[in-house]
């Protein structure tokens, strides 16, 4: 701890509450325990919840303050805790797009300070630190689908409120019915437009009956060759080239019965994906048609997510240009964990405490891609030092890989791929130039 001024630790995107399933927070003992650490800190400290805190889009069924006396109800430790902490430490709360009606209702103010708990209802806010300042913001802002132009407004509804009262609240309702309860995950995928792909993957691997599946795993697994031995086969039967299948033929006759049950086995993949290349080669060329249609009408116009770095990199920039006290621009909102240095200034993203999901596709074949889980429960710490404003990523408690919420066949897919968090441990900004320190083992 430093006594040169305030000591500032970050989080966000917690997205606490919402319908049915989506209660669950399954980080709430980390959660809780971070606090309670924070509790025990000595010296000016404060922590930034920036954004994203409650999922209040997420809540359907209730509205306005009734929402908080849901989230009452349902978190009285986390609440209690928030008190504690907030009883010697600072805790200061910001909006973000999912938790907006904090900023509509005043109400929400006076509730949040019954727990030590200082919401300020503006877009962003800034500290000092040093000599320097930081840029709080949570980054929706810089999201078209989820920008609020009306801010404070009960009633602002863009495209990304839709989503999630439409799509994540839905499966928070529907996620038990499954043979697993993994739908509830779906605010884990981003960007959106993998959804309809995760789906698939997961009716692949969770909801399919296990003898169909494990049927279909040959033939996907052995889908590119069975495409060119769907062509050699074609050849052999026009009489254009019979070379292969023969020597093929004899090859595998070496084997007795375990050579003609493989090549029994690619014969029916050849035959199959025969079939399937004859049919998908004209509905290829239909669906290249209606998109193109569909472009010149301009209905795939507009993108479901952001960029996930450029919009906040151009704000650093032109935060930085224009006041160049600012040493760190602080942000959440994409859920992808980052630390950055820019035009002599830190740009940090500090992720997301939900599970995120990392799309695998496969090496060989055409089996759906695995969407590995993960856990990356950061915080960040900013503090003036001697050196200079010091920005340090910390993970907290949770291992990062949720392998139990995996098949078998997923494991093993994914066997040596699994999620690199490849952050600075600790990155120092001074008089406009920068120094980092390689990420450790967390």
């Amino acid at each position: 701890m430093t006594d040169d001024g305030p000591v500032y630790y970050v989080i966000s995107d917690l997205h606490i509450g919402g319908d049915e399933q989506l209660e669950e927070v399954e980080f709430l003992d980390e959660l809780l325990e971070f606090l309670e650490r924070l509790e025990g800190t000595d010296g000016d400290a404060e922590l930034v919840i920036n954004g994203d805190a409650f999922g209040l889009w997420e809540f359907t069924t209730v509205e306005g303050l009734a929402k908080f006396d849901v989230l009452e109800e349902t978190y009285p430790k986390l609440f209690e805790q928030f008190r504690r902490t907030g009883e010697n430490v600072d805790i200061t709360m910001l909006p973000g797009n999912h938790d907006h009606e904090l900023a509509a209702y005043d109400g929400y103010v006076e509730r949040l300070a019954e727990y030590n708990v200082d919401l300020v209802q503006d877009e962003s806010m800034t500290r000092p630190v040093g000599d320097r300042v930081i840029h709080f913001e949570h980054g929706h802002q810089r999201d078209p689908n989820n920008r609020i132009e009306d801010w404070g407004n009960p009633h602002a509804t863009p495209l990304g409120y839709f989503y999630n009262t439409l799509v994540t609240s839905r499966a928070g309702r529907l996620s038990d019915r499954g043979r697993y309860n993994w739908l509830k995950d779906v605010q884990a995928v981003t960007p959106t437009e993998r959804m309809p792909v995760w789906l698939i993957s997961k009716y692949f691997y969770r909801e399919m009956n296990p003898a169909l599946r494990y049927a279909l795993i040959p033939f996907l697994l052995l889908f590119n060759v069975s495409v060119f031995l769907a062509v050699v086969a074609g050849l052999d039967v026009i009489g254009i080239w019979s070379m292969p299948v023969d020597r093929t033929t004899a090859f595998l006759g070496r084997f007795g019965t375990a050579g003609t049950a493989v090549w029994f086995l690619l014969a029916i993949n050849a035959v199959v994906t025969g079939l399937l290349l004859f049919v998908a080669v004209p509905l290829y060329f239909i669906r290249r048609d209606v998109r193109q249609t569909l472009n010149r009408f301009g209905v795939f116009e507009t993108a479901l997510t952001v960029d996930a770095e450029r919009p906040y990199a151009a704000a650093a920039r032109e935060t930085f240009a224009e006041n160049p006290d600012t040493a760190v621009f602080c942000y959440g909102h994409t859920h992808r964990p980052t630390v950055r240095q820019i035009d002599g200034g830190v740009l940090i993203n500090t992720g997301t405490w939900l599970k995120r999901l990392h799309r695998r596709d496969g090496i060989i074949g055409v089996l759906p891609p695995v969407f590995y889980p993960s856990y990356q429960l950061g915080a960040v710490r900013i503090a003036d030092e001697p050196a200079g404003v010091t920005v340090e990523y910390h993970t907290v408690g949770k291992p990062s890989p949720a392998t139990e919420e995996l098949t078998f066949t997923e494991r093993l897919f994914t066997v040596g791929r699994e999620p690199d968090l490849d952050i600075p441990e600790r990155t120092v900004v001074s008089g406009g130039t920068y120094a980092t320190e390689p990420s450790a083992e967390q």
